[in-house]
C-alpha cells in the first residue's frame, strides 16, 4: 500500500493502459479518479473493479482535448478531495493516414488531445499538487520508431518526450516529477485486430519477450514512477516494449 492516502488522477481510464494505471494505483493505496471522453458504461466498470477490490475510485467524465472540460475535472478534484498527489497523462487519439490521405482534422484532433490535452492536464493539476507530486506521461515507442502511415501520431509522441523533460526542468523547483512511459506493442481495445495475422507474427518475432504486452505490464512502472521509490527519478522516458527495438519487423 505505497500509495495509501494518495489522490490520483487518470486521464483517459475507462480502457486498456489507462484502466489497468488506474486499477494498479488503487490497489497500491491511492484515491483514483478514472477519467473518461464517453465511454461512462467502461469508465463505471474500472470503478466497480477498483471498489470490489476494496479499493476507492471514482468516475469524472472530461475530454481532454476541451480546456473548459479539462479544467471543470480538477475543479471537481479540489472541491472533493482538496489536493492532489499523482497525475496520469493517459488520454490519447490515434490516427494511421499514409502522406497523401493526411487531413487536417486528423492532425489538430490528435495534437489536441495527445499534446494539448497533457499541457493543460498540467497546467491545472499543478494547482493542486503538493511538493512531492509526481506527473506520469504515457508516450509511445513510435515517439522514436514510428511506424509507416504513423507521421502525426509519432509526432504527437515525441513531443509528449519533449515536453516531457522540459517539464521536469520547470516543476523540479517546485519538487515536482515528470517522466514518462513508451508502451510497445500493446494489447487494447484501441490495438484489436491490429495485430493479426502476419503483422503481428512479425511484431512478436521482433519482441525480445516473445510476446505482445498488457495494460497489466505497464501498469508496475507506473505505480513505481508515482510512488517515494523514484523520489530521484525524474524527466526520464522509459520503454515498455518487451526489449522492441525499431518496429519489431
Amino acid at each position: 500500500m505505497k500509495l495509501e492516502g494518495k489522490i490520483a488522477v487518470v486521464t483517459g481510464a475507462s480502457k486498456g493502459i489507462g484502466a489497468g494505471i488506474a486499477k494498479a494505483l488503487a490497489a497500491a493505496g491511492a484515491t483514483v479518479v478514472v477519467n473518461y471522453a464517453s465511454s461512462k458504461s467502461h469508465a463505471d466498470a474500472v470503478v466497480a473493479e477498483i471498489q470490489g477490490q476494496g479499493g476507492k475510485g471514482v468516475g469524472i467524465q472530461a475530454d481532454m482535448g476541451n480546456a473548459a472540460d479539462v479544467t471543470r475535472l480538477f475543479e471537481t478534484v479540489k472541491d472533493d478531495f482538496g489536493t492532489l498527489d499523482i497525475l496520469v497523462n493517459n488520454a490519447g487519439v490515434a490516427v494511421f493516414q499514409m502522406i497523401d490521405d493526411l487531413t487536417e482534422d486528423a492532425f489538430h484532433q490528435q495534437f489536441n488531445v495527445n499534446v494539448l490535452g497533457y499541457l493543460l492536464a498540467v497546467r491545472e493539476a499543478v494547482k493542486l499538487l503538493g511538493s512531492s507530486g509526481s506527473i506520469i506521461n504515457i508516450s509511445s515507442i513510435l515517439s522514436t520508431d514510428p511506424y509507416l502511415a504513423s507521421s502525426v501520431y509519432s509526432a504527437t509522441k515525441g513531443a509528449v518526450d519533449t515536453l516531457t523533460f522540459a517539464l521536469a526542468r520547470e516543476l523540479g523547483p517546485r519538487g515536482i516529477r515528470v517522466n514518462s512511459i513508451l508502451p510497445g506493442h500493446t494489447n487494447t481495445p484501441g490495438t484489436d485486430g491490429n495485430f493479426a495475422g502476419e503483422l503481428g507474427e512479425k511484431l512478436i518475432a521482433g519482441t525480445p519477450l516473445g510476446r505482445f504486452g498488457e495494460p497489466e505490464d505497464i501498469a508496475p512502472l507506473a505505480v513505481f514512477l508515482a510512488s517515494e521509490d523514484s523520489h530521484w527519478v525524474t524527466g526520464e522516458s522509459i520503454r515498455a516494449s518487451g526489449g522492441v527495438r525499431g518496429v519489431g519487423y
